[in-house]
């Protein structure tokens, strides 16, 4: 695990010189907001390990309305991420907007014992919660570049994601544990669930600074940043870019519970051992993300992303192909797991030095809102495909859209000049 200090003014005296920069990875800020993410995503990933069976065999929903339902779990709420985005440039409060996003997603899980078998209502308690991702996300990645040099983006997002791996990973199990101590009681899932994810916000609220010193937007009589501006970022060519690129990518991912879902089909595994097929991904991106993220650094993150998705596209071809047995669940959750850690963090390292420090999470938020609005569009026709075509057609399919995707990624992005950044007009 990386060791962190507290960043530091420039005028401190390096203590040893090159020895302590090497050790001093990451800001103290970034391993506490690493801290709340991991809390966070024991939380969630308990109730996403269990959610797929609970729609598609507890309810016996359909693959496309199980398709909508995992679509608008990431998708329908993401404009807001935008609002979300902009309000925390607006009112210099990041830490305070990422703080209402983690306790909406906090009460949503109490609100899953609510809705009952209630289809409308378990999809509004999964935008509820989708929300508070949406909301959180932007300002939290804001904070990590805004407490980070630009050259250290790559690793800083790396020991953030690998934090946040370690809590994708203990989440499944705490889940299998529940379920084992209690039965098939999908409520004590949820109850322990709103547990640690209020947990996850009295971290927040204790240790995560709004900023660090330097940061470039300290200063209070800085005019407030204005709809104009905002906008702004639209006529400028590197991050429409950026976006755009973004939704490409977005297209061609279909959603974990798919993945997980195909390798339940073919395998025929037994319930109880569904939830650790996301255990073995979280592995992956727990052992990948560090290293994943210095390797950006040092090549350019734009090679990693598009290694990361050439990866997720030979994962579903694994899905349809004759590779069968403990090796195709080896190498599917081993490549779906270097797709995350590969993609998830580094993509927006690579925005980081494009996007003003103003405007910094307003510009996340549009990447990542290009990827959400994108990705509700392709869990739909997946789950359509599938419905219609079979799994296994539907999955060649979407192997196909990776590899066109990756070709208008590449066209978009590849030029270096196409990258750097320009002033923003107002």
């Amino acid at each position: 695990m990386y060791l962190s200090t507290v960043s530091r003014p420039a005028a401190d005296p390096p203590a040893s010189g090159p020895r302590r920069r090497r050790f001093a990875l990451v800001s103290g800020n970034v391993v506490a907001l690493g801290t709340v993410s991991l809390i966070t995503d024991v939380s969630a990933e308990m109730v996403a390990a269990v959610l797929p069976l609970y729609l598609v065999l507890g309810l016996h929903l359909s693959p496309l309305a199980f398709g909508v339902l995992d679509g608008v779990h990431t998708g329908a709420t993401a404009l807001l991420r935008v609002v979300g985005g902009f309000a925390a440039d607006r009112f210099r409060r990041r830490k305070l907007i990422a703080g209402i996003g983690y306790a909406l997603s906090a009460v949503a899980k109490l609100g899953l014992l609510l809705a009952g078998r209630s289809i409308p209502a378990i999809g509004a308690v999964i935008a509820v919660d989708r929300l508070g991702k949406g909301v959180r996300s932007a300002p939290r990645d804001a904070l990590i570049t805004l407490s980070t040099p630009p050259g250290a983006l790559g690793r800083a997002f790396g020991v953030h994601r690998a934090m946040d791996s370690v809590g994708a990973f203990l989440g499944p199990l705490v889940a299998f544990a529940v379920l084992l101590v209690v039965g098939q009681s999908y409520d004590a899932v949820f109850v322990t669930s709103f547990c640690i994810a209020a947990l996850a916000v009295v971290v927040l609220v204790l240790f995560v600074r709004e900023r660090s010193p330097g940061d470039g937007v300290s200063d209070p009589n800085d005019p407030k940043v204005s709809v104009v501006e905002a906008f702004g970022l639209f006529r400028s060519g590197p991050a429409r870019r950026l976006v755009l690129a973004a939704a490409l990518l977005g297209l061609a991912t279909i959603g974990d519970g798919f993945v997980y879902l195909l390798l339940q089909h073919r395998m025929d595994l037994g319930l109880r051992w569904f939830p650790l097929l996301a255990v073995g991904t979280s592995l992956a991106y727990l052992v990948l993300a560090a290293p994943l993220g210095v390797l950006a650094d040092r090549i350019g993150r734009l090679p990693v992303v598009i290694g990361g998705y050439t990866a997720l596209g030979v994962t579903y071809l694994l899905l349809a192909g004759p590779v069968d047995g403990w090796p195709l669940i080896a190498l599917t959750l081993t490549l779906y797991g270097g797709f995350y850690a590969a993609t998830d963090g580094v993509l927006i390292a690579l925005a980081g030095p494009v996007l003003p420090a103003r405007l910094r999470t307003t510009g996340i938020a549009l990447v990542q809102t290009g990827q959400a609005l994108a990705y509700l569009v392709s869990s739909v026709l997946f789950g359509l495909a599938w419905q219609a075509w079979g799994p296994e057609a539907a999955i060649r399919a979407a192997a196909v859209a990776v590899a066109a995707v990756l070709v208008g990624t590449l066209w978009l992005l590849a030029s270096p000049s196409r990258l750097s950044p320009r002033r923003v007009p107002r």
